[in-house]
Order: C-alpha cells, then sequence, then structure tokens
C-alpha cells in the first residue's frame, strides 16, 4: 500500500524518509513541490497529487508535511488517516512534533515506523501497543542507550495485540483513578457587512483523558444528541448502541486520546458569539482613511469572551495606521500591512473599540475593497451548540473514580466582511 514517506519542513527540505516496499527516489517529490508553489497559502497544498507512476498523498501539520507515495490506487482517506496517526503518535512520544524533535529522537521515529507498517501496510498503531513494544525515550534511557548499545525496542510481545480490546493494555493500576473529558468546539463563520450570517459551522471533538485501573466499560449520555452530525469514533465505541440509544458505550484506551469529532453545519444550531460595529472608509482623492472598529458579546451564555485578537490585512496603498484602542495593544506592519489588535477578554459594560485614521501613499486611487477582518477568540465552560454530557456511568469495577467533564469554545476561521 504505503511505499515510502517523506517528511518535509516548511523551506521544502526533506529531512527524514522511509521506505517500505522498495526505495522510491526522492524526485517524486519534485511534483509535490510544483503543487506547493501553485497554492496560495500551506494548507492550499491538494491532499492527492496523481503522479505518471505514483500517487502522493499529504497532510500538514505543525508545518511539516507528511507526504506519502503510493503506487496503486487505494482510499485517499485511509492513508490520510494513517498519516494523522503517525503526527499524533510522535506527539505523544515527544511531547511536540517538529522538525527538531523528530530529528533528535530519529532512532525511535525509525522504530516506531516500523512497527505501524508491515510491508506497507498498517499494523500497530495504537498508542498503549506501540508504548509496549517500544519505550518512549527519556533522558536516563538514552544515556543508558548510548553507553551500552541497547534499544528501545521492549522485549515482550504487548499483551493487548491479541485482544479483542488491542487499544487497552492488560493489568492496569491506578491509585487515583479519573476520567475526564474535554468538549472543545471551534466555530468556522463568514458575517457580511451588515451583520448577517453568510455560513457558519462547528468542528466539535471531545477528547479524554482516562486513567482508570483494570477493565472498565463506560457510558456516556448527551442532554441533546441529535445536535451531532457526522461524528467520527474512536474504535473503542460500540457503534450500534449509538446508532439505536445515542448512549457513547465503550472501554477507553489507557490515558489520553480522541473520543469523537462531530459536525454541526445547521446554520439555525450556530450561536455566533460576538459582534462587530465597523465603519472603515477611503474617500477618492483624500490621502487619509478612517477606522473604526467596536466588538462586543452576543449569544454567550452570560460567559466571558477571552483571548480576543482581531487581524485585518489593510490594502497596500496605507502607510501608517495611527489609532486608538480603548482596551488592548495593536501592532502595524507597515510591509506586509497586518494590523492585529491584542483585545483581551471583552467588558459587556465597557466594550472594545480601536479608531483612529489611516494614512494612504500621496497620489494612491481608492482601495478598491475593504479589507476583511478575522477573529479569535475563546469562551471558557462553554460549548456553542448548546451540546451537554448528560451523565457518564462506569460498569465491571467497583470503585468509584472522579469524574470531570470541561466545555471550551474557540474560533476558526471567524471573518467579518466590512
Amino acid at each position: 500500500m504505503i511505499h515510502s514517506l517523506f517528511l518535509i519542513n516548511s523551506s521544502g527540505d526533506i529531512f527524514l524518509e522511509k521506505h517500505w516496499k522498495s526505495v522510491v527516489s526522492r524526485s517524486v517529490c519534485d511534483y509535490f513541490f510544483e503543487a506547493q508553489e501553485r497554492a496560495t497559502e500551506p494548507e492550499n497544498v491538494p491532499p492527492v497529487i496523481p503522479t505518471p507512476h505514483h500517487y502522493l498523498i499529504s497532510v500538514l501539520r505543525h508545518r511539516i508535511y507528511f507526504v506519502a507515495v503510493i503506487q496503486s490506487e487505494v482510499p485517499p482517506l485511509f492513508v490520510i488517516e494513517f498519516l494523522h496517526r503517525v503526527v499524533d503518535t510522535f506527539q505523544d512520544y515527544f511531547g511536540v512534533c517538529t522538525e527538531a524533535a523528530i530529528k533528535d529522537n530519529v532512532v525511535v521515529v525509525y522504530e516506531l515506523l516500523e512497527e505501524m507498517l508491515d510491508n506497507g501496510f498498517p499494523l500497530a498503531t495504537e498508542s498503549n501497543i506501540l508504548k509496549e513494544l517500544i519505550k518512549p525515550p527519556t533522558i536516563l534511557r538514552t544515556m543508558v542507550n548510548t553507553i551500552t548499545g541497547s534499544t528501545n525496542v521492549g522485549e515482550q510481545l504487548p499483551t493487548g495485540q491479541l485482544s479483542v480490546v488491542p487499544w487497552r493494555r492488560t493489568g492496569v493500576k491506578y491509585t487515583n483513578n479519573e476520567a475526564y473529558f474535554d468538549v472543545v468546539e471551534e466555530i468556522d463563520a463568514i458575517i457580511d457587512k451588515s451583520g448577517s450570517t453568510i455560513t457558519a459551522e462547528i468542528q466539535g471533538v471531545i477528547d479524554a483523558c482516562v486513567k482508570l485501573t483494570g477493565m472498565p466499560d463506560l457510558t456516556l449520555s448527551f442532554m441533546n444528541p441529535r445536535l451531532l452530525d457526522d461524528v467520527s469514533f474512536h474504535p473503542c465505541v460500540r457503534f450500534k448502541r449509538w446508532e439505536a440509544e445515542r448512549i457513547l458505550s465503550f472501554i477507553p484506551p489507557d490515558g489520553n486520546f480522541r473520543l469523537l469529532s462531530y459536525h454541526v453545519s445547521s446554520q439555525n444550531l450556530v450561536a455566533i458569539p460576538v459582534y462587530v460595529k465597523h465603519n472603515i472608509s477611503f474617500r477618492e482623492g483624500s490621502s487619509q482613511g478612517r477606522f473604526d472598529l467596536t466588538l462586543g458579546p452576543k449569544q454567550t451564555m452570560g460567559k466571558s469572551v477571552e483571548a480576543v485578537l482581531v487581524t485585518s490585512q489593510l490594502p497596500r496603498g496605507v502607510l501608517t495606521a495611527n489609532l486608538n484602542p480603548s482596551q488592548g495593544t495593536y501592532t502595524f506592519d507597515p510591509v506586509t500591512k497586518m494590523l492585529s489588535w491584542d483585545v483581551g477578554k471583552i467588558n459587556p459594560q465597557k466594550l472594545p473599540s480601536l479608531k483612529g485614521t489611516m494614512s494612504l501613499q500621496a497620489g494612491a486611487s481608492k482601495p478598491d475593497e475593504n479589507p476583511t477582518i478575522n477573529i479569535q477568540l475563546k469562551i471558557q465552560q462553554m460549548a456553542i451548540s448548546g451540546l451537554k454530557v448528560n451523565r457518564l456511568d462506569m460498569y465491571g469495577e467497583k470503585y468509584k473514580p472522579f469524574k470531570g467533564i470541561k466545555y471550551m469554545t474557540k474560533a476558526g476561521k471567524f471573518q467579518v466582511r466590512t
């Protein structure tokens, strides 16, 4: 299936390659580099690139392209899912998935790739199994391996590999038994000049950190499960139970994992958390432009909007921006023409505003179009879709675990047109 894997950094250098079936020349990546040049943004590179003899399937994570080389037709999502699993494994092992971390742990990286793919086909992709096969690197273990010449490869086969629950190792023991769930939602929206919503959708995930002794069986129910659309589950979830009762029933992996991801695309279910009042204008024949922007909370159920950052790509003709923020700080880069306003937390009693003038080049014509405003924000203890966990129950073990649920909403691609 997968013949080779190339890791390419943001500068376009191939810093790691791995081959399974046969050695594929690096020159195959020239097709990828051509597609990269044609793309306006790094994330706009096509995920599947056909070449005369191969298919290149890639994902971009942490400013690194993971490019898989395929010789025969394969479902692309199958390969993309595997590449994301590789990135998640590196992150789990090294804490971060960066070029420096991969180069520092290159031996472990090759050992992991050897176990995750067998002759080009996915084999062991579960974190618990991999950690029994190849121990995560520590400073002490690295020193011992350097002195003794030994490796991180485990001496025994993992017990979970042959069980019906391969994602959970046997004999797990904890003094404190706890299960935490984070409901994180990202809102993508485009708001037009008059404040009407053009498009709005929510991408949500439920991330779990489960540290429970033995082999617990958990059920998680929601107040309003019908909200969830286009749901993708971890393999541990019993799908038939979800289809019949809309209840998540599962034996959890040990440690951190993503229980499910979902999508809410119905616009009437998507609440817009902030509103923007704006007046950005340029007069014909004048070297001055006016900039007036005010932010306010909207449909936040009383929760405060935090970590607000407003960015806007101003027209090329703008030389300087002389603005006065009522809250936070702003910066304007005269080279890239990027305006950035770090607002912080929105106080509903005193709405933050940014007002002032912009200087245009002498003799420059009025800009053809007004700039768009991009907003980043966070709202703690709230899922913007209204999703709420009803209860979490445990069966199969006698102890009482500590349980916690946390909600968070943040902006994905949130754009306001002026």
